[in-house]
């Protein structure tokens, strides 16, 4: 069963403009700031009132919308606050992803972020796609898939939650610097906390099957993990952690997969 194209495809367009619009005011902010690194900020919390609008615009179902906008905006209200304090924390030090890129675009370097915020925006679009199915569906009930979707997505953010805790908690001690944690969730996955961000993603696209076309939200996850482990999640992070920890992280790596978590091997 399909979706009603005629709901989806203009509140597709709204799901759009929300964040270009939103992204020429951040590239603005940026300039003020000097530092592009709040990009990252922003595009987690662009995710909010992209489904704010949508699921109060979108026709279907109250109690599904609301169920659904509510599991959006907290899952992108603590990503973004996260990535806000640690955007602070380093200001105005730059994110070496965005300082690599000035080196690369050397004239019209803010132009290049311009055109780089805008793809942000796009992308947040493109990942509004399974929202925006779930917001024109106009069955009154909530099924399965809705329940089952939002089990997972309580487990995940909670896995990511105490992912993160431990690793704070870990850097917190004097006695572990320079050492890579190896504890709690750390000790099964080099990255539980990408995992479980790949899990809420998994979520939604569940959620979404509870919907005339859910199933072509296949591709939100999956895009996701390319992400996550092939552009700018696992590979970037490995890359500092084996410059600044060295044989110690590269022990790690040998032992412990290095994003679904299992039984650590021998070394």
């Amino acid at each position: 069963m399909m979706p009603d194209w005629s709901a989806f495809w203009p509140l597709m367009g709204v799901a759009t403009a929300i964040p270009v619009v939103m992204m020429a005011g951040v590239w603005v902010l940026a300039r003020v700031l000097d530092n592009a690194g709040v990009v990252d900020v922003f595009w987690s919390y662009g995710f909010i009132p992209v489904v704010l609008v949508c699921a109060a615009a979108g026709g279907g179902d109250a109690g599904r919308n609301v169920m659904l906008a509510f599991m959006v905006s907290a899952w992108a209200a603590r990503l973004g606050t996260y990535l806000l304090v640690r955007v602070a924390r380093h200001h105005p030090e730059e994110d070496g992803r965005y300082a690599a890129l000035r080196t690369q675009f050397p004239r019209r370097t803010w132009l290049m972020f311009f055109g780089f915020f805008e793809a942000q925006a796009v992308l947040i679009a493109l990942l509004s796609v399974p929202f925006v199915l779930v917001f024109v569906n106009p069955s009154g009930s909530v099924g399965i898939f809705e329940w089952t979707g939002a089990a997972l997505w309580v487990a995940a953010m909670s896995g990511e939650a105490v992912a993160d805790a431990q690793l704070s908690r870990f850097r917190s001690a004097a006695a572990n610097r320079g050492k890579t944690c190896r504890s709690g969730l750390w000790k099964f996955s080099r990255h539980p906390n990408y995992f479980c961000e790949w899990l809420v993603w998994v979520a939604y696209f569940v959620f979404a099957l509870g919907s005339p076309g859910g199933w072509i939200a296949v591709y939100a996850p999956a895009l996701m993990y390319l992400f996550l482990t092939r552009v700018t999640g696992i590979k970037a992070t490995e890359e500092h952690a084996v410059r600044s920890r060295g044989e110690d992280y590269r022990a790690y790596q040998r032992t412990t997969n290095a994003f679904f978590p299992w039984f650590p091997r021998r070394p």
